[in-house]
């Protein structure tokens, strides 16, 4: 059973870009509209157990006394602070302020010159993507990629399956020849739930959370150390294409409890 596609989660996978990058954002854009609240670093990962920037701010919303009232006007209010944060979001990586996590480029050109098909699964706007793979990848990124689908693309997002359901159908893979790349429990529970195996990169803020089956979890693709399980290969240097082909072949299923 070969590999035949990978499948990449953005935001903690492919680059570090919540605490420094979506967070300054909606915080701008609380400015922006005169309202005097501010995420610090330790409640926004809290709220990023809930997945989709317009869930997370009317969910912060439903436990503030100044937010409106009524429910329609909250939902008004989310949609312009949320089209605000990403023209924010935008500029800050255009600044160059939100860099790749190490090894990420390199394992999807190594993928893209194996002839592995890819793809992005991801709950964040396709705005945000593009201001970032454009930023790092140019303005041909989106050849290397041959389905993305984003939050507005989904009636549910993660933990829900239907990005990677729509995913496979868009490209016609078993689930069992495919492998996603994930940072976070809802990640994982999203992929598995299509019956899709999964990678596990820590993230800042999902470092030490819970995650179940999993065919490897590890510190990030920068380094073949710390894995579980180890690389049958070498341990110095980046994951590779082989270490991926390895993992998936063996496919055996583990879990971490923070």
């Amino acid at each position: 059973m070969a590999l035949k596609a990978l499948l990449w989660d953005v935001d903690g996978t492919l680059a570090e870009s919540e605490r420094d990058g979506h967070r300054v954002a909606f915080n701008r854009a609380f400015e922006d509209a005169g309202l005097p609240w501010r995420w610090d670093t330790g409640y926004y990962g809290a709220l990023l157990r809930v997945t989709g920037g317009r869930e997370r701010l009317l969910h912060d919303m439903a436990a503030r006394p100044d937010a409106p009232a009524l429910a329609d006007e909250r939902l008004r209010l989310a949609g312009d602070l949320h089209q605000r944060k990403n023209a924010h979001y935008a500029d800050i990586v255009a600044a160059g302020a939100i860099a790749l996590r190490e090894g990420v480029a390199e394992l999807i050109d190594e993928a893209a010159q194996a002839g592995i098909v890819q793809g992005i699964t991801t709950t964040t706007s396709r705005a945000n993507l593009l201001a970032l793979l454009q930023r790092h990848l140019g303005a041909q990124w989106s050849q290397v990629f041959a389905v993305q689908v984003c939050g507005e693309d989904v009636a549910a997002k993660k933990p829900d399956p239907e990005v990677y359901q729509r995913a496979l159908s868009a490209l016609g893979v078993p689930s069992v020849e495919v492998v996603a790349i994930e940072d976070s429990p809802g990640g994982v529970a999203a992929a598995r739930a299509a019956q899709v195996p999964v990678i596990v990169t820590r993230s800042a803020y999902f470092a030490n959370d819970t995650v179940e089956n999993v065919i490897a979890i590890g510190p990030g693709l920068h380094t073949r150390s710390s894995w579980r399980p180890l690389p049958s290969t070498a341990t110095e240097g980046r994951v590779r294409l082989d270490d991926v082909r390895d993992w998936h072949t063996r496919m055996e299923l583990v879990s971490h409890h923070g």
